[in-house]
Order: C-alpha cells, then structure tokens, then sequence
C-alpha cells in the first residue's frame, strides 16, 4: 500500500526492509500533552534533516506537520485512542477518520485492554477492523498498539492475532505511558506471532543505538522514540515518549 508518490515516502511493514539506514526505521516522536507548536515544528524539522521515516503526534497537530513536512519524504503519523484505548470503537473510528482526513499517512491505534486481558478476541477484531477500514480508505497504515507491559504473553499472542485478522499492518508494543515499553523478548514473540509480513514496532524506552539495533534484530521493523537524533549519532538519549 502506497501513501506518497515517492520512493523515499512509502510505508514499509515486514522483514524484507534491512538495517542500512538507522533513521529510516524512526518514527520521531512528540506526544506530551503539553507540547507547544514550537517543539512540534523542531521536531518536524529534525525529522526532515535526519530523514526519519515519520513524525508522530497527537490529532491537533497534524495539519501543522503535513504542512511542516511537505516535499521532505518524512511521513506524518497519528495516534488515536490515546493513550488508554478505553474510548469506544465509533470514537477511534471518527478520530481515525479525522486523522486522515487532515493528512496523516499513518496512525497508531490503541487497542481495547480490558478486551485482550478479558481474552475476547472478537471485540478485539471488531474495534481494530473499524479502525483500520476507515484509515485504508484513505491509502493510509494502521498500526496496533497493544500495549504489552499490561498484557502477558498469552494476551500479547492474542492481541497480535486479532490485529491480522482485522487487516493491521503493523502490530506496535507501547504507548510509552502506560508503565513499561519494548523489550527484545516483547518483539520476538510479536514477530513470531505476526509472522514475516506484518510491520512490528518497537516503542517506549528505545533510547539508544544499541536499543535500536537489538529491537531490529528481534524483528522490529519500525522504531518509535523522542531519541531519534540520539540514535542516529550513536548517543545515549533522555527518558520519555
């Protein structure tokens, strides 16, 4: 699925994409509710020098990062249900819509999880397949954040299921603010869950190079942090989401 016209912009998923280019794995991400319009534009301008794949920020801020980043080949992402996931599914849906409407190529959507801990697979389902009809309607990715340091493995499989059988294409740890984010062993099993085709992200507490590179090898294929640039350079980054 294609969301921009050039090569640089696509949205990739599975394992075929390879490590060559560290900032090409990063989302750059801003998604304190206190964030002002001037560190918004700095990390939109970050992303476009370093040539990160996406800049992720909450719904109000979309217009400002499309119209930030046109012409740079850096994506524009979004959440939805955020950061809880406690909304009901025509809320996300409605916000999903809103979304793309407002020019995000990707959206990052919390799951229902009381639902993945309760085991219910079909309201699962139900809720991301909303989601992800309104996001594919307008050429956009959806991503599943299933939030694992709420889950156990079990519920983890469960939730990575139910993101396939709904249509996702990616299946993504954390929200960064829920207690806990990626750990090597989180990745693997969703990738061996998910298999070789479903984009895996890794976000919340990817702080490093070394984070970076051992979440990859796992079989991340997308990298969700406000470290981004600390990645890049090979540095230790700050806390945070």
């Amino acid at each position: 699925m294609s969301n921009e016209a050039t090569p640089a912009a696509q949205p990739s998923t599975g394992t075929q994409q390879a490590p060559g280019n560290i900032a090409s794995f990063i989302d750059h991400t801003l998604l304190k509710p206190e964030a002002s319009e001037a560190e918004i534009l700095k990390v939109c301008a970050e992303a476009a020098e370093y040539r990160f794949k996406s800049v992720c920020v909450n719904p109000v801020w979309v217009k400002t990062v499309k119209k930030a980043l046109k012409g740079s080949g850096v994506l524009t992402c979004s959440v939805v249900g955020f950061p809880l996931g406690a909304t009901p599914t025509d809320v996300k849906t409605f916000e999903a819509r809103g979304a793309v409407l407002d020019g995000a190529d990707e959206v990052d959507m919390v799951i229902n999880i009381a639902a993945a801990r309760a085991g219910d697979k079909g309201a699962l389902v139900e809720d991301i397949t909303a989601v992800a009809e309104a996001v594919h309607a307008s050429d956009a990715i959806l991503k599943v954040i299933i939030e694992t340091a709420l889950l156990d493995d079990a519920q983890k499989v469960l939730a990575c299921e139910a993101a396939v059988e709904a249509g996702a294409d990616f299946v993504k740890t954390s929200t960064g603010f829920n207690g806990g984010g990626a750990t090597v062993e989180d990745i693997a099993l969703m990738r061996r869950t998910v298999g070789p085709d479903l984009g895996v992200k890794a976000s919340g507490g990817v702080r490093s190079l070394a984070d970076a590179q051992a979440m990859i090898a796992a079989g991340a294929t997308r990298i969700g942090a406000s470290s981004g640039i600390a990645i890049v350079k090979g540095e230790q980054g700050s806390s945070g989401y």
